[in-house]
C-alpha cells in the first residue's frame, strides 16, 4: 500500500532534525536522490551523461537549494549545467556549491524569459525546483512567463523537485501555469497532491527518495492500494461455500429509456464473483437482463435473501414536481429504507443519488462522476441557502469535494475520474489510478457499479470483521468500506487497461476482462 502525506505532515516530521542542525544532511540526501533520478531517466532514454546539458529552474527557498545541489552533483559527472534563478535570492550554500562545480547561473527577468525558455527547452533535461511544498498559490511574474513558454516548447525531459511548481502538495489543486513533469522526485514521503487530480496529471512518474524522516511521519493523509493488497483483499470462495454464502446482490437499475445500464451492471456483478444477483425492474428491462445473464433471478415482489444492494444505474433523476413519480425510483426509496433497517451495504449510483436521505450510513457507497457530485452537493447546499457547486468546481478540487460529500452525507463517496478518489466520512481517502483514458466510454460506470455491488455482497458477512482481510492490512474499521470501494476502482481500471491494450474499448470488452483480472490476482499475477 502506498502512503501519501500532506506537505505540513512532512515538514513537521523534518522539524526536529532541522532544530538539531541536521538540515544540511537532509538536503544533501534529497539532492543526491534527485541527481540520481535525472541520470537514470537520461540513461533510460538512451542519452549519455557526460556532455549532456541540464537547466535547473531554482527558486529562493529550500526547494531551489535541493535543485542547485543536485545540479552541482550532475556537473561533477560532466554535465553542462545552467541555473535560471527565478527570485532575487537563492539558497546561498547551494548556489556556491553549484558555481564551484562549474555551473553557470543567470537571474531571470521579464526581458530574458523568452531567451531562457528557448535555451532550456533545447537541453537534455530541466529540473523544476522553483516552488516547494510550503508554497501557497502559483508562479508569478517572469517565472510564470518562463513556464508558460516552456509548456509551448515541450522540453525533452522535465524532472520536478519534490512537487511540480504550482501543484498544491496537500490537495492536488493546480495554480497555473504548471510545467508537466515526466518524473517527480519527492522526498521523505509521497505528497498527497501527487496522487490526486489535477495534480497527478502533471506529476508524471513519482519516485520517492528516503531522507531519514520516514519513521517520524504520522498516519497517512491518503492511501493507494497496490497489486499485493488486491491479492489479499479480493474474495476467494472456500471449499464449502455456496451461492448464498458467496454473497447475494440485489439490483434496482435500468429504465425504459436506459435498459443497457441494468444489463451491464447485472452482468458485471455476476462476472465478478457474486453468488447470485437478484434483479428488480420493469418487465421489458428484465427480459434484456436475462438474455445476457440467464443466471440472474428476476424478482417481481419482495426479493429473497440479499446481502447488499446496487441502486440507480440507468434510472433518470427524479423529475421536478414528481418526487415519487417513477416506479424504479419508488423501488429505490423502499429499498433504501429496508437496507437501513437491516444494516445492509448499498452502492448508490446515478438516479438514486437524488433520493438519498440527509444522513446515510458509512457502509452506503455513493459513486458519482464530477457532474453528479456537483448536482448532489448543490441540492444540499442550496437547501441550506449556500452556494451551488459546479462541475468545474469539482474538477479543479476533487479531493476537497469528495471529502466534503462524505462528511456532509455520512456515506462513503467514490468520485470517478482519471484518478478515482474514495473518501470515508472519517476523513481517510483512497486514490486509485490504474485505468486508461479509453475507459471514458458509455457503460463503463455501470460495469464499475456492478463490480462494486458484487464485492459489497461478498464482503458483507465477515470481511469487515477485526479478523478479516482489511484488518490484516491495518485498515481502521471506519475506513474498511472505503477500502472496499478502492478495490473495485483498482480492479475496474486494471480490467480496462487489459481490455484497451492501448486502443478504444467498449463496456462489453471491459466486462470480458473482469474474470481474467480477478483470476490473475488470485494466482499471484501482479497485474500492472
Amino acid at each position: 500500500m502506498i502512503s501519501a502525506f500532506t506537505g505540513t505532515q512532512v515538514r513537521e516530521a523534518e522539524q526536529p532534525l532541522l532544530d538539531s542542525g541536521e538540515g544540511a544532511v537532509l538536503m544533501q540526501r534529497a539532492a543526491h536522490g534527485l541527481a540520481a533520478a535525472v541520470v537514470r531517466e537520461l540513461r533510460r532514454r538512451g542519452r549519455r551523461i557526460y556532455g549532456s546539458a541540464v537547466t535547473v529552474l531554482a527558486g529562493k527557498g529550500n526547494n531551489g537549494g535541493d535543485g542547485l545541489f543536485a545540479a552541482a552533483k550532475l556537473a561533477s559527472r560532466g554535465m553542462r549545467t545552467t541555473a535560471v534563478l527565478t527570485a532575487d535570492a537563492a539558497h546561498p550554500e547551494a548556489l556556491a556549491a553549484f558555481l564551484a562545480a562549474g555551473g553557470r547561473a543567470h537571474r531571470l527577468a521579464p526581458e530574458n524569459a523568452e531567451e531562457f525558455a528557448v535555451l532550456a527547452a533545447g537541453d537534455d533535461a530541466i529540473i523544476d525546483s522553483v516552488l516547494g511544498t510550503g508554497a501557497r498559490g502559483g508562479l508569478r511574474g517572469a517565472a510564470a512567463e518562463l513556464v508558460s513558454l516552456l509548456q509551448e516548447l515541450r522540453p525533452a525531459l522535465v524532472v520536478a523537485c519534490d512537487i511540480p511548481s504550482g501543484v498544491d502538495a496537500d490537495t492536488g489543486e493546480v495554480h497555473w501555469p504548471v510545467l508537466p513533469a515526466d518524473v517527480t522526485v519527492t522526498f521523505g514521503g509521497i505528497k498527497a497532491g501527487l496522487l490526486a487530480d489535477p495534480g497527478e496529471g502533471y506529476a508524471g512518474r513519482v519516485e520517492l527518495v528516503r531522507i531519514g524522516i520516514e519513521h517520524r511521519l504520522p498516519a497517512a493523509s491518503l492511501l493507494r492500494l497496490e497489486a499485493p493488497d488486491l491479492t489479499a483483499l479480493v474474495p476467494s470462495p472456500g471449499r464449502r461455500d455456496h451461492k448464498y454464502s458467496r454473497g447475494v446482490l440485489g439490483v434496482v437499475a435500468g429504465s425504459e429509456r436506459y435498459p443497457g445500464a441494468a444489463v451491464l451492471s447485472v452482468q458485471s456483478a455476476s462476472a465478478s464473483g457474486a453468488g447470485m444477483v437478484r434483479y428488480l425492474g420493469p418487465e421489458r428491462v428484465a427480459r434484456h437482463v436475462l438474455a445476457r445473464t440467464p443466471e440472474a433471478v428476476v424478482e417481481e415482489g419482495s426479493p429473497g435473501r440479499v446481502q447488499a444492494w446496487l441502486l440507480g444505474p440507468g434510472i433518470p433523476d427524479p423529475e421536478p414536481g414528481k418526487p415519487d413519480g417513477d416506479e424504479q425510483l419508488r423501488r429505490v426509496r423502499d429499498t433504501l429504507e429496508a437496507a437501513r433497517a437491516a444494516g445492509q451495504p448499498v452502492v448508490v449510483d446515478a438516479g438514486a443519488l437524488g433520493v438519498l436521505p440527509a444522513r446515510c450510513p458509512a457502509h452506503w457507497i455513493l459513486t458519482p462522476h464530477a457532474g453528479e457530485l456537483a448536482a448532489f452537493l448543490s441540492r444540499r447546499h442550496t437547501a441550506r441557502g449556500e452556494a451551488a457547486v459546479t462541475r468545474d468546481d469539482v474538477g479543479s478540487r476533487p479531493l476537497h469535494f469528495a471529502r466534503l460529500a462524505a462528511t456532509d452525507s455520512g456515506a462513503t463517496v467514490l468520485l470517478k475520474g482519471a484518478t478515482t478518489l474514495v473518501a470515508s466520512p472519517s476523513g481517510a481517502v483512497f486514490s486509485q489510478s490504474e485505468g486508461t483514458p479509453w475507459l471514458a466510454t458509455a457503460g463503463s460506470g455501470d460495469v464499475l457499479a456492478g463490480l462494486l455491488g458484487s464485492l459489497a455482497a461478498q464482503y458483507a458477512e465477515t470481511a469487515m470483521d477485526d479478523d478479516g482481510p482489511f484488518a490484516a492490512l491495518g485498515i481502521a474499521p471506519e475506513d474498511r468500506w472505503a477500502a472496499a470501494a478502492a478495490v473495485a476502482a483498482s480492479l475496474h481500471g486494471r480490467a480496462g487497461s487489459r481490455a484497451s491494450d492501448g486502443g478504444p474499448l467498449t463496456a462489453r470488452a471491459l466486462l470480458r476482462e473482469l474474470p481474467g483480472t480477478l483470476a490473475g490476482l488470485g494466482n499471484g499475477d501482479k497485474v500492472t
